[in-house]
Parts: structure tokens; sequence; C-alpha cells
């Protein structure tokens, strides 16, 4: 792999689908750094909004109030890979995002139509700053369909649903099986608003089962190669 220094830094979008488990917030942040593009987590962004709707002891099952506490909130989130962080207001809320309370309700939060329409229009305006001073690697649900369709490069990462779980339960220290059970519920729920399963008609699909990172984003880095010698700007 060519090293930081010695890459022409990358300007364009990099989007990244995929279902939970499939490596791509760590594949992302990781190509994020080669490129030495940002890095934008969209997932992120929809569980400080979800944590913001919790704090605020907001019932989920009243989605104008939980669109207006979202749009009231100030959100903000850091696009350097190296150095990642949300914060709610003047609340760091790194760790608390990641808890079981906010997983469980963050797809039901997402859920919400207008909440979906705020974000989408503030990760727009992140990717177009960072179109402004660079690139940018952006990974979530529908990010080549929908937040960043004009995306120089869009990848799907795929994975057995066992080795999902696995690598979720690791992350997270909690049970195999209750991982694998969280998974397809999650994947439930959000296939209701958004298609965590299903591919971009114009995007690449990378099974990354049997794949360490470092194969996976040497892969990507070899995709944007293709691209540029195709004539589409890249590394």
């Amino acid at each position: 792999m060519q090293t930081d220094s010695n890459r022409t830094p990358f300007h364009g979008v990099v989007a990244i689908d995929g279902p939970s488990g499939s490596g791509k917030s760590t594949v992302a942040r990781r190509l994020a750094v080669a490129l030495r593009a940002g890095y934008l987590d969209t997932g992120a962004m929809y569980r400080a909004a979800t944590w913001a709707v919790l704090s605020a002891g907001i019932e989920l099952s009243d989605p104008d109030a939980v669109a207006d506490c979202v749009r009231s909130a100030v959100l903000a989130i850091t696009t350097d890979p190296t150095a990642v962080s949300v914060r709610v207001g003047d609340v760091a809320v790194d760790a608390a995002i990641r808890g079981p309370e906010v997983t469980g309700a963050v797809s039901a939060v997402a859920g919400v139509p207008a909440v979906r329409a705020h974000l989408i229009a503030e990760q727009r305006r992140l990717i177009d700053a960072a179109r402004d001073t660079g690139g940018i690697v952006v990974e979530g649900r529908d990010i080549g369909a929908v937040v960043a369709p004009d995306a120089e490069l869009k990848v799907f990462l795929t994975a057995d649903p066992v080795e999902r779980a696995r690598r979720r339960s690791a992350e997270t220290a909690a049970d195999l099986n209750a991982t694998a059970a969280d998974l397809r519920r999650r994947d439930t729920a959000d296939s209701r608003v958004t298609k965590p399963l299903e591919a971009a008609e114009d995007a690449t699909v990378v099974d990354t089962t049997y794949e360490s990172i470092d194969q996976v984003v040497e892969r990507l880095l070899g995709l944007l190669a293709q691209h540029a010698a195709a004539g589409v700007e890249a590394p």
C-alpha cells in the first residue's frame, strides 16, 4: 500500500454502504486515512439524534415531537478519520451513542421521515464542504443511492450473517446469539426506511467475509485506481 506521504490527496466522494457488521466503519476510516481525505459516519449522526431524543424524554411514538427535537438539537461531528468525535450541544456523546439504549431506539428515530430529511441535508452540507477542500469517505445506509448519488465511487460491503454477528459481538463483548438476534432486528427495522441489504445499481459489491480490513482497503484503492485510469477523478 502506498504510504500517506506518497499519495496524492483524493478529491471526490467515496460512498460506502452495507449492513451492520460488514466492516464498513473500520474500512471507511482506514480508506480515508490512506487517501488523506475526510471521513463521515452518518450512522453516528442518527445515533446522536437518538441520544438527544431520549435525553429529552420524548416518546418514540410521537414522530412530530421526535422531529422537532432533532431539528432543534445542535449536533456536531468531526470529519477527521484519526479523531472522530460527536457532540450534542456541549455534551460529548461518543460513548453514550454506542450504548444499548440508543442502539435499541435508533431505528425508530431514523424511521421518522422529517428526521431523515434533516440529517441528510446536513450530511450533504458536510460532503459539499469536503469537496471544496479535498475529498471524503462517507459510510452508512443509502449513501450511494440517496445521500451522495454522484459519488465518484460507490461500494457496498457485505458479509455472511454469522461473520457479521461474530465481529459485532467481539467489538461489544456481547453474547454472540444475542448479537445475531439484534442484527436481524436492526436489518428488519431499517429495511422499512432504507435498503440496508441492497446495493445501489452502480455500486461495486465487496464481500468481506473472508478478507481482512487491510485486504478490503487495498481492493477499494484498486477500484479508485481503475476509475482514475478510466478518466474519473481519483488519487
